[in-house]
């Protein structure tokens, strides 16, 4: 399990770089969707399934807005790939950045990080996510029915400002 972990981890910070790196709003997104997905699945590793649900659901939702948005206002015939050199050189000094840190701080990891919640009491009835669920409903129930809200209302007036030539408020671009 700690070796599924650190390969999720490693892949993560792999597509953090990339989302860094790339100057094209097409890749970057696609990049943080990616960064989302390996995000929700670390934490359902780690016992948060109904947590990593939830924040897939949003951001799935947030980033399809986010990527309608830059395919609208991109104005890129030919946008710029991870294969480029620009965005090469950024990978890899991203790369020596990652590298640097870890060895930097290479002497405080511990294993014990690595397990998870569940695993850590012997004979455990209550799986560590059900009590973050109720507390999720109880307390931050208008908080999710907000930000559902605005999700939908940032859709629409994406969707409004990429209506046409004719009609919107981009008919000058």
């Amino acid at each position: 399990m700690a070796y599924i972990m650190l390969t999720l981890l490693i892949g993560m910070v792999l597509g953090v770089i990339s989302v860094a790196s790339n100057p094209s709003p097409y890749f970057a997104a696609l990049g943080l969707v990616l960064v989302a997905g390996v995000g929700c699945v670390v934490l359902m590793g780690h016992g948060g399934s109904f947590l990593s649900l939830v924040l897939f659901l949003i951001y799935l939702g947030g980033m399809l807005v986010v990527f309608a948005y830059c395919a609208a206002l991109a104005a890129e015939p030919y946008p710029e790939a991870w294969g480029e050199w620009s965005v090469l050189g950024s990978v890899l000094g991203y790369l020596l950045l990652v590298v640097g840190a870890g060895s930097w701080f290479w002497g405080g990891w511990y294993e014990g990080m690595w397990v998870p919640v569940d695993e850590l009491i012997e004979f455990s009835v209550v799986v560590a996510d059900s009590g973050g669920v109720a507390l999720m409903y109880s307390l931050g129930g208008g908080l999710l029915v907000v930000s559902a809200w605005v999700l939908l209302l940032t859709l629409l007036v994406v969707l409004e400002l990429t209506r046409g030539l004719a009609r919107g408020a981009l008919r000058a671009v």
